[in-house]
């Protein structure tokens, strides 16, 4: 659907949540700055200033030929962040093109006073330069001001009671605020999710969401007169389910869905469209409400030579800080450098480090590929000091989970290994109509990375389906595999202390059996198909309990043949409490119980 978009110029000023805060500008400044947003830490701020005059479209470009930054400090921490163009203010709702106003996005990391001071520069291309002193100093430069931060006031789901989702040398990311690891489990289709009729200059026909108009709720943001109601309802669907991660191409020119670009055009590269961003904007922000992460795919295997003919060039410079100053400050971002991505090794670290440089929050960096190729792209990037893991694309889940975990740890930089599509093409992970079961996929694929120390899993629709790939509108059609994804995370955060286990099958002699363990207090066994499993404790001379967990239907853990076990040694864990046949997880743990992790 194509939107009308007025090239108006009006003297919008955002309005602020916990009122307005005027700052007063520096000498030669051409207008004061406002803050929106609530002055509280993991909360994201905003300051927008009134500079010079301009368009998307103007000469100098507003884009590439002036070049604003912040600097944030407070006590011994700094944090410079990238700013943008930002037309009107408000041109999410009033679809402009044109205006005065500039933007940076802040989030902070902790109470206390924080002083801020603005760098606006111009000149050409001075966007793409790195250095503080490229340009000229223009309008508000030297523009200072001082903000008062105070505690979270969120809980729950809620990313801002979280804080910020950071790689912390393990092989789980943790959030900073409440030191909580994180799994993710989510939805890896459709990957032209942002292809959506509500946004700006985005092609006739493409997604709508009807089937999640009915989960909009009062309260729930929109914007231009109630446009997005239905792709905020899908979000607050799949958060329903207790799912976390979403899975996106934020560029899709030439590319299986070509209708995804943050430009005003498909074949621009220097100018972004103001409107459209900003309505990507309000869904991010809504996604860090309901606990949702940004999986952000920022090219395909069919577009990753489009920019600069694949080096890190003026094209995807101007790209990658543009995505960066836009949406750097949500609090659970991946930057992934590319689906089935063919760049060259020295590309991909160049496009690491280039990320790890401008994006001051330091984001995890991961990149996925084709299956078969992990050997290829990954082993030169083992102990890379600007990458964090793979994303894989496999059907060898366990063994490849394994693999990576074992060897990034050896290079002395531990990865967090997710799965984020399983084949084949065609099926992928089936509508619950064609496959109510979800067998091979909870067996093979959810347990399998899980069990093996991974980091979670987002599921790809094949394209052989209906809501596949690349037309799903409705992602009840994989209703029974959000839950049993749910079941599968709630196992592991309510009974494990999961970041101190590692992958030992070993010690059980069905080869078909997945175990986790921190040898003498906890193990736990998936079992394929039932069975009566037996369990190696090895020298640990002691009293473990012996409880069960249906990984088909979640629910309490349950009591089989055998409540409890002695070591040393080989040891029967007994039956399953019913269905003897299916698949069930055993919990072994060592009298008086070990934690959770936080």
């Amino acid at each position: 659907m194509e939107h009308r978009r007025p090239s108006g110029r009006g003297g919008f000023r955002i309005a602020l949540l916990c009122g307005v805060l005027l700052l007063a500008a520096a000498a030669g400044a051409s207008g004061p700055a406002t803050v929106s947003g609530e002055l509280r830490t993991w909360h994201p701020l905003a300051l927008t200033f009134s500079g010079p005059e301009t368009a998307e479209a103007a000469a100098p470009n507003p884009f590439r030929d002036f070049r604003l930054a912040v600097t944030f400090s407070s006590g011994g921490r700094t944090c410079v962040v990238p700013g943008y163009y930002a037309a009107d203010g408000n041109a999410a709702n009033t679809g402009a093109a044109a205006g005065n106003k500039w933007r940076v996005h802040f989030t902070p990391d902790q109470e206390g006073e924080w002083t801020w001071t603005a760098s606006f520069r111009a000149g050409p291309d001075v966007a793409l330069s790195s250095e503080s002193a490229a340009g000229k100093p223009a309008a508000f430069d030297g523009t200072t001001g001082t903000l008062k931060i105070g505690p979270t006031d969120k809980t729950g789901r809620d990313l801002r009671g979280q804080g910020m989702l950071q790689y912390v040398g393990e092989h789980y990311l943790r959030f900073a605020q409440t030191g909580q690891y994180f799994l993710k489990g989510g939805a890896d289709s459709p990957e032209n999710f942002l292809g959506y009729a509500d946004f700006d200059q985005t092609p006739k026909g493409k997604h709508r969401y009807a089937p999640h108009a009915g989960d909009w709720k009062p309260g729930d943001p929109s914007w231009a007169g109630g446009r997005g109601r239905s792709i905020i309802g899908a979000l607050n669907y799949l958060a329903s389910k207790g799912m976390n991660s979403v899975y996106f191409l934020t560029m899709n020119v030439r590319g299986d869905g070509k209708d995804v670009w943050p430009w005003t055009d498909e074949n621009e590269r220097f100018r972004f469209d103001c409107s459209k961003l900003d309505q990507w904007e309000i869904v991010f922000s809504h996604m860090d409400r309901l606990g949702i992460m940004l999986h952000v795919l920022t090219q395909e295997t069919e577009n990753d030579q489009l920019l600069d003919g694949g080096d890190l060039g003026p094209e995807r410079i101007l790209y990658y800080r543009e995505l960066v100053a836009r949406f750097g400050h949500h609090l659970a971002v991946i930057w992934n450098l590319g689906e089935e991505n063919t760049n060259t090794d020295g590309q991909r670290k160049a496009f690491a480090k280039f990320f790890k440089d401008v994006d001051p929050y330091k984001h995890p960096v991961v990149v996925h590929t084709f299956p078969g190729k992990q050997e290829a792209v990954y082993t030169p990037l083992l102990g890379y000091a600007y990458f964090d893991g793979p994303s894989l694309q496999t059907n060898q889940t366990h063994a490849q989970t394994v693999k990576w975990i074992d060897q990034s740890a050896a290079a002395g930089r531990k990865w967090f290994v997710s799965l984020d599509e399983i084949g084949p093409a065609n099926t992928g992970v089936k509508p619950d109509a064609d496959d109510p079961g979800h067998d091979e996929v909870r067996h093979k694929h959810l347990w399998g990375n899980l069990m093996a120390g991974g980091a979670g899993c987002e599921w790809y629709f094949g394209y052989k389906f209906p809501h596949n790939d690349l037309n799903c509108e409705d992602w009840r059609s994989r209703d029974r595999m959000w839950d049993q994804t749910r079941y599968a995370l709630e196992f592991f955060r309510r009974h494990l202390p999961f970041t101190k286990m590692k992958q030992a099958d070993e010690l059980t002699s069905d080869p078909d059996d997945y175990c986790l363990a921190l040898p003498g207090e906890v193990y736990a066994v998936y079992l394929l198909a039932g069975g009566a499993p037996d369990l190696d404790l090895g020298a640990a001379a002691a009293a473990f309990a012996v409880a069960w967990y249906n990984p088909r239907e979640g629910g309490p853990l349950q009591t089989g043949s055998v409540a409890a076990v002695k070591g040393p040694g080989k040891v029967s864990l007994g039956r399953p409490p019913a269905d003897p046949s299916k698949d069930w997880v055993v919990l072994v743990k060592v009298r008086g119980g070990v934690p959770a992790p936080r």
